[in-house]
């Protein structure tokens, strides 16, 4: 455990720093005015989820650590009548979400700038349809590898919050932690890999668009991985 750098609180120390380049005054202002319209109150009990979204909202899916924010927007845009709930400790990267919310808002999605496993915890039994999490910090060190957010621990975490038959996907180009992610999932009871060939785990998910994480791997032949695996 280390102390979170605001002081707020203790965290698992899943994410590294918490801040990049000073923000823009813009940038600055949509911090102080636009994340709190947006962010979850995890002070009080967790309400359903369907009361934090509009009323035609019936589905709820997780991003864990989004970056930019570029899979959010996409999928958020696509997928109207489902909640998003994107989680982002690094403000620069909670910063660029918000700026592009701003331009273009969207009714479905609400942020957690904070430690996803306090969300994970907070969140109500089988209430998820979906937890993504996409190109990951590897913690390629050794010594580094119990920062990685795929863990038992944190698997029993998706486990009690995805609904039977919802689906954790997982996409890397760090090999290792490719393989390490697959003998955790195998290895949990509660979750099957849905995968009959090669082609299936190479192919992105229907309606991917793509970040810039994976540009720079593809650029420097790094060869992505989509993992999805299903809550039995």
């Amino acid at each position: 455990m280390t102390e979170d750098a605001r002081g707020s609180r203790a965290t698992e120390a899943f994410f590294g720093r918490r801040r990049g380049k000073t923000l823009r005054p813009r940038q600055e202002a949509l911090v102080d005015r636009l994340l709190p319209r947006l962010a979850l109150d995890l002070t009080a009990g967790a309400p359903p989820l369907a009361t934090l979204f509009d009323p035609e909202v019936t589905d709820f899916r997780l991003e864990i650590g989004f970056g930019g924010g570029e899979q959010l927007l996409h999928e958020s845009g696509r997928h109207p009548k489902t909640g998003f709930i994107g989680v982002e400790p690094f403000v620069n990267g909670m910063a660029k979400l918000l700026s592009a919310l701003d331009e273009n808002p969207r009714r479905n999605v609400r942020l957690h700038d904070d430690d996803a496993t306090e969300l994970l915890d907070w969140l109500p039994p089988a209430s998820l349809t979906g937890i993504d999490l996409l190109y990951p910090d590897p913690w390629p060190k050794r010594r580094h590898w119990k920062r990685r957010f795929v863990s038992r621990s944190n698997l029993g975490r998706f486990a009690r919050v995805l609904r039977p038959g919802g689906r954790f996907r997982f996409a890397s180009d760090i090999d290792s932690y490719v393989n390490w992610t697959l003998l955790h999932c195998r290895g949990h009871p509660a979750f099957a890999w849905e995968a009959a060939s090669a082609a299936d785990w190479r192919t992105p998910y229907e309606g991917w668009p793509g970040t810039r994480y994976e540009a720079k791997a593809l650029r420097e032949g790094r060869v992505p991985a989509y993992l999805t695996f299903t809550r039995r």
